[in-house]
């Protein structure tokens, strides 16, 4: 009994040995020189690619920036704490990458996909590369589809297209983020999937956007990257990427998405902080060399792609940070070269009540009636000339100098139109509403308003025009255009309402 049970032993040996496959697993490792303030100087890993993920002790992990003769520059993500001098650190053979998908909608994440938000673990086995080569022009196609941000000064005077680059540009504290959060409210059943980057921003700050995106319905369909002022550079290096990567995966699946960098300018500081601890050469106010291509690699993303690849688009609002409203500055010229167009919001109309605080005469959009629906370009078309006169004019009668009729007649009609493209935050206006609003406005029916009555002419008026003769805000919806016959019935709507509400005033 004992021979036998040696023997089956013998043979489950041969067996075992004779099935062996010898393997060997090849690593190439390194070690830490150098480590402080999130970035570490690495001897060895020759083969190393720029931006491999890079796997240090104790689970922590980086991205090689720096490929130098015997060492690499590298930035660490998380804890850096646990990273010393004299530590190992091996290669992984992979891009960096960032998890993708609709898991991740309604969810606040950090720059490496890790949920912030306490609603457990995201489940998704899609990765997209931080960065990915820009599409090129013959997989691109016009951009021609309004994107509506529900704002009547911008989308009467600055319109935004599906797959356009629009730079929000400002002081701080002049309502910057308060646009680019009523354009995502205003995507609601739009079939726009939103992302939402913050760079830099307070933690309460970030807290407050998410609350303001669920009271109003709008985080169901958002992704929220937040960067904070509290987050090392590299995260915040890493955030707008990330961002991108993860609207990009709907825009390749052939939807529509819209991304906000909130902001740049911060961006560009953690960058500056990096390279200069990377021991860069160092520019223009400290900035290293390429600091025009951080940006520009990452905005030419945006785009609107040809039928062939599914005809999504990504659209880019980055938002910049000016001093003293002066544009001519290093980081706020670079990025206004990329965009295709500026919304130049300015201190002094902020504070004189005029919110948004839209500079109609410096901002531009450089897609203009492209991105209009036909009704729009037919309201809106002399608009911005009207109050380029009218700002011109009013600088003028400043002096106390006498007037013409003409004169006087254009700064009423102006004070008007100004009042009427205020807007209270939070509260967009569907295309049909701007239009039949604007309409009133240029076509005289304020003129004998009070300049104090006309925001509470507009509500009670769009209360009055969907009670009465809703189908005409169907039609123009509908057909996105404004026809001779819509537009006699809206003159007549208007002429009652009128009178009913000067015998009320």
């Amino acid at each position: 009994m004992t021979t036998q049970t040696a023997d089956e032993i013998t043979k489950i040996l041969k067996d075992r040995i004779a099935e062996f496959l010898p393997s060997a697993r090849w690593e190439e490792t390194g070690e830490v020189l150098r480590v402080g303030d999130g970035v570490a100087t690495i001897y060895g890993l020759k083969n190393a690619m720029a931006g491999e993920l890079l796997k240090f002790q104790e689970n922590v992990y980086g991205i090689a920036l720096n490929l130098e003769t015997d060492v690499i520059g590298a930035v660490i993500f998380g804890e850096t704490q646990k990273v010393h001098e004299g530590d190992t650190v091996s290669l992984t053979g992979r891009i960096s990458e960032v998890p993708v998908g609709e898991a991740l909608l309604g969810r606040v994440i950090n720059p490496l996909g890790q949920p912030l938000d306490g609603k457990g673990p995201i489940q998704t086995t899609k990765f997209r590369r931080l960065e990915i080569r820009a599409p090129g022009v013959v997989q691109r196609q016009p951009v021609k589809e309004p994107l509506q941000t529900g704002i009547k000064a911008i989308d009467t005077m600055i319109p935004i297209g599906r797959g356009q680059r629009e730079l929000i540009i400002g002081d701080r504290q002049t309502g910057k983020t308060a646009i680019a959060i009523d354009a995502i409210l205003n995507q609601k059943g739009e079939d726009v999937i939103c992302v939402y980057v913050a760079i830099g921003q307070k933690l309460s700050t970030v807290a407050q956007v998410v609350n303001t995106l669920e009271t109003y319905g709008a985080l169901s369909y958002t992704i929220v990257v937040s960067a904070t002022a509290s987050d090392p550079a590299p995260l915040q290096y890493i955030a707008p990427y990330a961002g991108c990567s993860m609207a990009e995966e709907f825009t390749y699946n052939g939807k529509h998405a819209l991304i906000v960098y909130d902001d740049l300018s911060k961006h560009a500081v953690a960058y500056r902080e990096i390279s200069l601890l990377l021991r860069r050469p160092p520019g223009r106010e400290a900035y290293p060399g390429d600091v025009f291509y951080l940006h520009s690699r990452l905005l030419e993303r945006a785009c609107k792609l040809n039928e062939s690849l599914g005809g999504g688009s990504l659209t880019a609002l980055p938002i910049i940070e000016t001093q003293a409203g002066d544009m001519t500055a290093y980081i706020p010229t670079n990025v206004i070269s990329i965009t295709d167009g500026q919304i130049f919001l300015e201190s002094n109309l902020f504070y004189a009540g005029i919110r948004p605080a839209v500079n109609a005469g410096i901002s531009v959009s450089r897609v203009g009636g492209n991105a209009q629906t036909k009704a729009t370009k037919k309201v809106a078309g002399k608009l911005r000339l009207d109050l380029a006169q009218y700002n011109e004019l009013a600088a003028f009668a400043q002096f106390g100098a006498e007037l013409d009729k003409v004169s006087m007649d254009q700064l009423n009609r102006g004070a008007r139109m100004v009042e009427l493209l205020k807007q209270p935050q939070y509260q967009p206006l569907s295309m049909e509403e701007q239009v039949v609003i604007i309409f009133a406005g240029i076509n005289g029916f304020l003129d004998t308003i009070p300049v104090s009555k006309v925001r509470e002419f507009e509500t009670q008026f769009l209360d009055y025009l969907k009670k009465n003769s809703g189908a005409v805000l169907r039609e123009i919806h509908e057909k996105r255009d404004l026809t001779d016959a819509q537009k006699e019935l809206l003159s007549k709507v208007l002429n009652d309402f009128s009178n009913q509400f000067n015998i009320k005033s």
